[in-house]
């Protein structure tokens, strides 16, 4: 063999293992990579295990972390549940006030007869809410503060915190004050007071104060603005029972005076018809006379009853005591045992039942009872205040309604007027047929 094939054959042996030599390197390489990152990954996942010291670290900064949490929501917890506590006991303030407000025992504390009086009252506290606030008494600190050591300053910014508290007072006084009525005088007098402690712990620090004597000044103009409320509203329900009254007296005079006329034209016509029917009898013989003697005794009868009619006129136009009581139900608008007892002068006391009936109830009242006397509105009264705790309106005394039986009526009637006949049952036609419609229309199952 020849040098140069050896030379040949030793580069062949050469190149081939160099690139046996190439391919084990690149899979030693890929091999290292691979286990690299399994290390990596492992030495990640089982850190906390191998770092036991950190790990604790850890653990234990967590755990008084999540102590402090805890112990920091056991405080909000314990002043929530305070502050619902005082909400609560709030609340029933509010509640227990309100209830015995809605029962009717709030016990008026000036109680004058006028509103006049209420009106002047309300300008006297006004006047002297104005001057304390004008003297600087309404609300006053008791330190002398200084700002970057100017007195000046001090004072400036006091009188501004005086003026905020103030305003702040008497926006929560207006506004309780504009809603005040009958059955929520007490909550708002809670109102107020709640604010004026409220708002007198927020500037406690600067050691300000809302003065006593500014409060008691709200509160009675709290009192007075709902009580003047009530008496103008009382003074209104006055002047619509007289203007009710004087309608009520004008139509009975009205039909007196109709039927005083209507009872002279009678009186007139058959006293006409007399006197000529006496005249012709005196020319008349035989059948005619007996004839027209007849229609004399029979017109002298009419006009004996025209003279009648018309002096009950006259007398019940004179005695104007004198009307109807009468006892009516409406069991389709109010129910079972609910009667309306009212009292008229009309000669007809069923047209004042009939306007009754009108469209401001479902359906016509059923008559039990009318009651003719000479002393109507004693007997209206007298059957008023014995069934005066049965009353279905407690707060408006014209509402007539009463919840009591046919017999226990009747039975005061006789005691203080004599027996007189009451229809015991209720026909309600308009009601029961409006039923027996429904009846029909509801679909079968």
């Amino acid at each position: 063999m020849s040098t140069i094939s050896i030379l040949i054959l030793v580069c062949v042996l050469l190149g081939a293992g160099l690139l046996l030599v190439w391919r084990s390197f690149s899979a030693l390489k890929s091999t290292h990579t691979t286990l690299q990152q399994e290390h990596t990954a492992l030495t990640e996942r089982f850190r906390p295990i191998v770092d036991v010291d950190a790990e604790k670290q850890r653990v234990q900064a967590e755990t008084v972390q999540l102590t402090k949490e805890r112990q920091q929501q056991q405080e909000d917890l314990r002043i929530l549940k305070g502050q619902v506590d005082e909400l609560h006991a709030e609340f029933e303030s509010l509640e227990e006030s309100a209830n015995l407000q809605s029962f009717g025992l709030y016990k008026p504390r000036y109680d004058f007869g006028t509103s006049a009086h209420y009106q002047q009252k309300l300008n006297d506290v006004y006047a002297k809410q104005k001057k304390m606030i004008s003297d600087k008494t309404a609300a006053t600190c008791s330190t002398e503060w200084t700002v970057n050591g100017s007195k000046v300053e001090g004072r400036k910014q006091i009188n501004q915190t005086l003026k905020l508290t103030l305003r702040a007072f008497n926006g929560e006084c207006d506004a309780a004050i504009s809603k005040v009525k009958y059955s929520n005088v007490l909550v708002m007098e809670t109102r107020i007071r709640k604010a004026y402690d409220a708002i007198n712990k927020m500037v406690e620090t600067q050691q300000c104060h809302i003065a006593r004597g500014y409060l008691d000044l709200r509160l009675q103009e709290l009192y007075l603005c709902h009580e003047y409320q009530e008496k103008v509203q009382a003074e209104k329900e006055v002047q619509r029972q007289i203007r009710e009254q004087m309608r009520e007296e004008e139509l009975a005079q009205r039909e007196l005076e109709k039927a005083k006329l209507e009872a002279e034209k009678e009186e007139k016509r058959y006293a006409d018809a007399l006197a000529k029917a006496q005249r012709e009898v005196e020319l008349a013989t035989g059948d005619k006379q007996q004839k027209l003697l007849a229609q004399i005794q029979e017109l002298q009868g009419k006009l004996e009853t025209a003279q009648q009619v018309k002096a009950r006129a006259i007398s019940q136009a004179q005695l104007t005591r004198c009307g109807h009581v009468y006892v009516i139900s409406n069991i389709g608008s109010f129910g079972e045992d609910v009667y309306k007892i009212g009292m008229t002068r009309r000669l007809d006391p069923l047209d004042r039942v009939k306007e009754l009936g009108d469209a401001s109830v479902p359906f016509q009242f059923d008559v039990h009872a009318v009651i003719y006397c000479e002393d109507a509105p004693k007997l209206e009264n007298t059957l008023h205040r014995l069934f005066n705790h049965r009353r279905l309106n407690r707060v408006n005394e014209r509402k007539e309604f009463f919840r009591v039986t046919l017999k226990e009526i009747a039975d005061a009637v006789q005691a203080n007027h004599g027996a007189i006949e009451f229809l015991h049952k209720a026909e309600a036609i308009e009601y029961r047929k409006t039923l027996a419609i429904l009846t029909e229309n509801i679909p079968q199952q």
